[in-house]
């Protein structure tokens, strides 16, 4: 057989280099799923120095099913990332003033960057300390999340669910430690987004 396979060049998007800010960086060194602002913190390739989401690897859970339940893997999940206004938007569905970053349990607030819940698997973002921290994927909203929401606000109820249809697709993203560094907040942040195209087979 003589054919060769297609080269798909058609609908590909060139690879991009863009900036963005860390406005808010925040720890989980406590007993709870919720975070706490610092200034400064490591990276190392654990994680997050102090959080407890650190670790080369974790146990599979739900978001795996494709494991039995404990199993050790990679921690892919070594911090997470979200953004004011998807933030912003997920308190403007649930109809409450706002959802604190805290809550959630996030790491990194990343402002300056549309859709960021959309930045692709393989993004890496380049902070001024040497760090560098590589996005794997989205982090699809649970109700562990929506229940830390609804501590929040005791007169609502159902909260824990509705959190997860309002936070669809603008949670953030979970990213794992690719090279050592600082982080500090307020300081810039390089985002290089590789080239995409569709797998649609």
């Amino acid at each position: 057989m003589n054919e060769t396979l297609p080269l798909f060049d058609d609908g590909a998007v060139a690879a991009r280099k863009l900036g963005a800010r860390l406005s808010l960086l925040l720890i989980g060194d406590g007993e709870d799923f919720v975070t706490r602002p610092v200034e400064r913190a490591a990276v190392d390739f654990e994680g997050l120095v102090g959080d407890r989401h650190r670790g080369v690897t974790r146990k599979a859970d739900s978001r795996v099913p494709w494991y039995p339940r404990g199993t050790p893997i990679r921690n892919t999940r070594q911090l997470t990332l979200v953004a004011p206004d998807e933030l912003a938007l997920i308190a403007h569905r649930l109809e409450l003033p706002t959802v604190e970053p805290s809550w959630l349990g996030a790491n990194l607030v990343v402002e300056g960057l549309p859709d960021l819940t959309a930045l692709p698997p393989g993004t890496r973002l380049h902070f001024p300390g040497g760090a560098c921290l590589a996005v794997e994927g989205e982090n699809a909203p649970c109700r562990h999340a929506g229940a830390a929401v609804a501590r929040h606000h005791l007169g609502r109820t159902g909260l824990d669910l509705a959190f997860v249809n309002a936070a669809r697709g603008r949670r953030g993203l979970v990213a794992w430690v690719e090279r050592p560094g600082d982080l500090v907040a307020g300081s810039a942040i390089e985002v290089r987004v590789p080239a995409q195209r569709l797998w649609g087979r």
